[in-house]
């Protein structure tokens, strides 16, 4: 997670640069470096898995999530957060909305540490993914991201037709 919260910081001057590719960034943090809504959803979803019993099951992690990431987003809610994720912010009832984007990626990282399977790792990121990005490309993302984490910590390896269906 720290990982995660620092790229994010370090690479938030750049996000929507497209005009330039840069390669060197001399100084890492610059007065333009701050953190933004992927740092705050992976706080959130760090702290929904956290609340919840250890073998919860689906719906209860899945309102655990949400819960915290409404609360957080709600304190946070200048972080830079897509149109449709700041209006599901808003919703008293938050329905999933389709997404493709790697904003599931981006808050999972706490998965990857706080399972202790390959299998137990994908149905945590699949779940925290559903609450918003239910498109199937939005859930392979968080699998993969998390599953990544996951094997660097543990150092299993996997063969990849045991672990994807792409």
């Amino acid at each position: 997670m720290i990982g995660a919260i620092l790229g994010d910081i370090v690479g938030s001057p750049y996000e929507f640069d497209r005009s330039k590719k840069i390669k060197d960034f001399g100084s890492l943090f610059i007065n333009e470096s701050r953190f933004t809504d992927d740092s705050v959803m992976t706080i959130a979803v760090a702290e929904a898995l956290l609340s919840v019993p250890r073998y919860a099951d689906d719906e209860t992690i899945k309102r655990a999530v949400i819960k915290s990431m409404q609360e957080w987003g709600n304190k946070y809610p200048h972080a830079g957060y897509g149109q449709r994720f700041y209006f599901w912010l808003g919703k008293k009832d938050p329905k999933p909305y389709g997404s493709w984007g790697n904003g599931s990626a981006m808050r999972v990282s706490s998965v990857g540490w706080l399972c202790d399977s390959l299998e137990e790792t994908r149905r945590y990121a699949r779940l925290t993914a559903e609450v918003t990005h239910n498109h199937p490309e939005g859930i392979k993302g968080a699998e993969a991201t998390a599953s990544a984490i996951f094997m660097a910590r543990t150092g299993k390896v996997y063969p990849m037709s045991r672990t994807f269906s792409f």
